[in-house]
């Protein structure tokens, strides 16, 4: 089995929109760049996975920004997803650690908290970036954002988020996300999608029963006529590059140049979203000096 694959689809004659993937393979990256804890992995992990999914609707060049900013001691969450299939993201505080919950589950509600907001931004073709905003709902990110399309683009949608940690990493992940655009679908279609999804389990353990993203769809509409239509293959990648540190930092201007010139003889930086580590040398930083002066 893949560990990051993705397929979309419709289904009741174009009625459902539907999107499943398998995120294990991101999901484990961002646990090791950022050493996460494994409560901090189940919800980065989840948003991640939902970055994946909200990106499979995008086209060309489009982005989305997923921000959940909670009162937990996580404090916030940031994914970036495109519609090639990359995503990357962080969470401000990537080693909260906490009890698991009643369920005995990991708890990744208390972690990021229940109150706050969850963010969407997106850059879209000939159009201006625009943000939709929701309160959050539980902190489990999966309701959260199913609420957030409720009452932010008015889609009735179903969102299943899941991440299955072991002692060694990440087991499982992935989720689904089933969308109505139409609101006027009949009762016996929603109510058959209702049942089918009540009675599918966590997506987690499915992925980590040898359920394939399709596979997941087919039980989740069954009796519906899912028809796929596109897959494709889901990487953690980061944008982030020695020549933007080097803009980032001739931006500074020259007297700050000149002060990391004098106390540290060179430039050291960390990308937030991936993790990497890059350090600028006396000399390239001298490089930049010269040019800051000469413009």
């Amino acid at each position: 089995m893949e560990s990051s694959n993705l397929i979309k689809g419709t289904a009741a004659r174009g009625e459902i929109r539907a999107v499943s993937v398998c995120s294990t393979e991101i999901v484990e990256e961002a646990r090791r760049r950022h050493a996460l804890s494994a409560t901090v992995t189940a919800a980065l992990g989840r948003l991640l996975t939902a970055g994946a999914l909200m990106g499979a609707n995008l086209k060309n060049r489009e982005t989305v920004t997923l921000r959940v900013f909670g009162d937990g001691p996580i404090s916030g969450m940031i994914v970036d997803a495109t519609a090639s299939g990359t995503v990357r993201g962080y969470a401000r505080n990537p080693q909260v650690d906490l009890s698991p919950n009643s369920q005995k589950k990991l708890d990744v509600g208390t972690a990021v908290g229940r109150q706050g907001f969850i963010h969407v931004t997106y850059a879209l073709e000939l159009r201006d970036p625009y943000t939709g905003s929701a309160p959050l709902s539980s902190g489990e990110i999966a309701q959260d954002l199913a609420h957030y399309f409720r009452v932010s683009e008015q889609i009735p949608s179903v969102v299943s988020l899941g991440v299955l940690v072991g002692k060694e990493g990440v087991l499982a992940a992935g989720g689904f996300m089933i969308q109505l655009p139409n609101t006027s679908a009949s009762e016996d279609l929603v109510s058959t999608l209702e049942r089918n999804v009540s009675g599918l389990g966590e997506s987690s353990r499915l992925i980590h029963e040898g359920v394939s993203p399709e596979g997941i769809l087919d039980k989740a509409l069954e009796g519906l006529d899912f028809h796929p239509e596109e897959r494709k293959s889901i990487v953690f990648a980061c944008t982030c590059n020695e020549e933007k540190v080097k803009g980032a930092l001739a931006a500074l201007g020259r007297r700050e140049l000149i002060e990391i010139l004098e106390k540290e003889g060179q430039a050291q930086a960390k990308c937030e979203f991936c993790a990497q580590e890059y350090v600028i040398s006396r000399g390239t930083l001298e490089e930049l000096l010269q040019w800051s002066e000469m413009s």
